[in-house]
């Protein structure tokens, strides 16, 4: 019994030293000239569904929930954000050369289409992520007619 009162203690004094250690915030307010609104046509249907469902782990500025400030919890939305943002930034798609660009706009109408993306666990807790088939179909156009545009111009 005392261990467990011993293991309960330390538990709890960690579990409130960790609050203290909080991973810097991806806010950026700012629109760049490389954001993909800037370089490409994107429709303002296209770019609100981007925003819902997109730019909080791929781009440069996330909207933060209430609970990312509790930790490890914060830690995790980190960590996810920092992996998105390798992955595709939606304010960066300007600098990638034209090869990535492609490649990304292909993968986003796959991952839409094979209903990866946006993550399960996103869609989850963000109802506004979750697309049904209309949204799916006009975002998959959007990044196909992207892709047509793109090998023709390019």
């Amino acid at each position: 019994m005392r261990s467990l009162r011993l293991l309960l203690l330390v538990s709890g004094i960690v579990l409130v030293a960790i609050q203290f250690v909080r991973p810097g915030r991806n806010k950026n307010e700012q629109v760049s000239d490389s954001d993909i609104s800037k370089v490409l046509s994107v429709p303002d249907s296209v770019l609100v569904m981007l925003h819902n469902t997109c730019y909080d782990c791929h781009s440069n500025n996330t909207r933060y929930p209430w609970y990312s400030n509790i930790q490890p919890v914060g830690w995790l939305l980190a960590r996810d954000i920092s992996r998105g943002k390798k992955q595709l930034n939606f304010n960066e798609f300007g600098e990638y050369i034209p090869r990535r660009q492609l490649s990304k706009l292909e993968g986003i109408a796959d991952n839409v289409r094979d209903n990866t993306m946006p993550l399960k666990s996103y869609r989850l807790i963000h109802r506004s992520a979750r697309l049904n088939e209309n949204e799916k179909r006009l975002l998959i156009n959007w990044a196909e007619r992207s892709i047509d545009r793109f090998t023709t111009t390019k």
